[in-house]
């Protein structure tokens, strides 16, 4: 994802990087989803909502999820995996590049129905048919008699891991259950299940529990989850939260609870710099590591085909530079780059262009405080990071981070800070703002506790708006407008992006997924940026006619008080006569007399004929400034609003 030209990736790495998406290269991510097939699990709930009489069981909402979430990776992160495994089953199936290769390992109750691998039509169409019931799929869904171990299942996905994605830096493990005690008072099957959990935390893994809590009791994560072993480092929204909500309801709610609580960690643990130190005062120092929480979404980065062999395959570009006079190529070491000072090329060596650009090692530095007042909206131009502290290189980091992060929310200030993300990169002034944990409406985090640091323009990167000399409306404009726009606010007065997705990158990933899964192709894009005009009319639309009416009456007052425009009603002479001659093209002003009379006589007097179209635009306009209207727009325009004027 640097510059969507592979040639120039060299040259990339030179130039200093911007904080934007084209310098965010996310890592390659595995996601394995372990499904419960109990009976509990595959018990149907009614919906509460009496309009609708169908039932969905948490182990379909759970499979529906894992499809939604491979349909959603599949294109815009080509490079992940995905992995569908049940647990709980009377079948067992696991997938072994070498079925030899473990011996007589095998796992009982647990059925690997997708293989850890970057998912392709056919695995998707396998878990579409599992979804909906069709064919002999829904077979697999039979639930075991005897329980389940836990360390069985836990083993093989640290099997599924190690043989599949040994390589990957970020691999996590999605566990969804209404079972928060999956082996009772018994000792031994805990502690083996712990130790199977403590051997997936040393490999790496990253376990996610969804909890999903029955009618008749609600999921405790105390009484086995909770001693699963999970990265203290983390953040928080990184970290299995043990007091997070759990799903509930009906099957609709339940999916859509799911859905929001797997959407909210689907990005990994991807950090943009680590264990930087973060410098509140001389020789006193913390670490802090970085991320990108927000970025733009764009289509996935396409690729150049070779389609002459026997399959498809991916072409890999390779440049060259050759001398014009001789056609020789040019060896990388004998070019150097210059720049044009005075009509003069200054030509540097690539160690003296490092050398230009260096400004210290990265560091955040905090130079002073501000109240939070002081940040003006348009400040924020680039994507923030968010820092967490780490406690890698300076033990008690996390102390001092969460003693500034409660001052400053305390006080309601800011810290301005020095910034180098990385080494070569510029120095930018920032502000380090404390933000507040948030959650949305099913109780999942949405963003972390931590600190924001917002990059702030210089003062040659702020253009001045042009002098206007526009005039201030009257009160009553002002105060009608006021209400239609109380009237037009959004639910709860927050405008959440994530409930308006893209339509063109949506309508491009559509038709990629219709086209990869033999699809009917849509018809149209499903645009929800489109306004709602009838509850906008419902809403506002009388007072929007009664603004209009105001602004009429406020439009007639200015133009009386104005001074009368000079009438360009005069008598053509000899002079007119001559310069029409001696023009290609005759001036289509039509003859007026002395004797015509007044300029709205005159008006009238084609309006009867049906000959309005002869008049000039001058004349127009000054007929229906005279009498209060607007004189904007076209000739047909003018006439149209002259008509009705004299029809009234």
């Amino acid at each position: 994802m640097a510059d969507g030209n592979p040639h120039r990736e060299d040259e990339a790495a030179e130039e200093e990087e911007e904080i934007d998406e084209t310098s965010y290269k996310p890592v390659k991510d595995a996601v394995l989803f372990a499904i419960d097939v109990s009976d509990s699990m595959l018990t149907p709930r009614p919906s509460a909502d009496p309009k609708k009489h169908t039932q969905e069981s948490p182990t379909t909402a759970a499979l529906k999820c894992a499809y939604h979430f491979m349909q959603q990776r599949i294109i815009s992160n080509p490079q992940d995996m995905m992995g569908v495994l049940l647990f709980g089953t009377q079948a067992s199936k696991f997938f072994e590049e070498d079925e030899d290769s473990r011996g007589d390992l095998s796992y009982p109750n647990c059925y690997l129905f997708t293989d850890l691998d970057v998912p392709s039509a056919h695995e998707v169409k396998g878990l579409r048919a599992l979804v909906d019931d069709e064919g002999d799929s829904r077979e697999v869904l039979s639930p075991a008699k005897e329980q389940v171990s836990m360390a069985n299942v836990l083993f093989c996905a640290n099997q599924i891991f190690t043989s599949r994605a040994p390589n990957f830096l970020s691999r996590r493990l999605f566990i969804i259950t209404d079972n928060d005690n999956p082996h009772g008072d018994d000792k031994t099957l805990r502690s083996a299940a712990t130790v199977r959990a403590k051997d997936l935390y040393d490999l790496g893994v990253t376990i996610e529990l969804f909890p999903i809590s029955r009618p008749e009791h609600e999921f405790k994560n105390s009484k086995f989850y909770d001693s699963l072993p999970s990265d203290p480092e983390a953040p928080a929204y990184l970290q299995s939260d043990s007091k997070a909500a759990t799903a509930t309801g009906d099957g609709i709610s339940l999916l859509n609870t799911l859905l929001s609580s797997i959407n909210s960690r689907t990005v990994p643990r991807r950090t943009h710099f680590s264990n930087m130190p973060l410098e509140l005062g001389p020789d006193f120092r913390i670490s802090v590591s970085g991320y990108i929480l927000l970025r733009r979404q764009a289509p996935a980065r396409n690729s150049f085909i070779w389609l002459n062999g026997e399959k498809p395959v991916v072409a890999k570009g390779v440049t060259s530079h050759s001398a014009d006079d001789t056609g020789r190529t040019v060896e990388k070491w004998e070019i150097r780059k210059a720049y044009k000072f005075g009509g003069d090329q200054v030509t540097f060596s690539p160690d003296e262009q490092k050398a230009l650009r260096d400004f210290g090692e990265p560091v955040i530095r905090v130079i002073g405080f501000k109240p939070i007042t002081a940040l003006p909206f348009w400040a924020n131009v680039k994507h923030p990071y968010f820092i967490y502290p780490s406690e890698e290189d300076y033990v008690g980091s996390s102390r001092v981070f969460s003693a500034l992060h409660q001052t400053l929310l305390r006080s309601k200030k800011m810290a301005l800070v020095w910034f180098i993300a990385r080494k070569g990169a510029g120095p930018v002034l920032a502000a380090m703002i404390a933000g507040e944990e948030k959650l949305d409406e099913n109780g999942v985090q949405k963003y972390p506790p931590g600190m924001w640091i917002l990059p702030l323009p210089f003062a040659d990167d702020i253009r001045q708006n042009p002098e206007t000399t526009l005039n201030v409306a009257p009160e009553s404009l002002i105060d009608q407008m006021r209400v239609i726009v109380q009237q037009l606010q959004l639910p709860k007065g927050v405008y959440e992006p994530l409930k308006y997705p893209n339509p063109s990158l949506q309508w491009h990933y559509r038709i990629l997924q219709a086209l990869a899964l033999d699809e009917d192709l849509p018809e149209k894009p499903e645009d929800k940026t489109i306004p709602k005009y009838r509850q906008i009319d419902k809403r506002a639309g009388d007072y929007v006619l009664s603004w209009a009416d105001e602004l009429e009456k406020q439009y007639a007052k200015t133009s009386a008080a104005a001074p009368r425009p000079t009438s360009t009603l005069v008598k053509r002479g000899s002079k007119d006569r001559a310069s029409e001659t001696e023009d290609s093209k005759p001036s289509k002003k039509i003859k007026v007399e002395e004797d015509s009379g007044s300029l709205e006589e005159e008006v009238r007097r084609h309006h009867k004929k049906g000959t309005l179209s002869k008049l000039t635009v001058a004349i127009l306009k000054d007929f229906l400034t005279s009498n209060g209207r607007s004189n904007a727009g076209k000739k047909a325009d003018l006439i149209e609003r002259v008509e009705e004027f004299l029809e009234q």
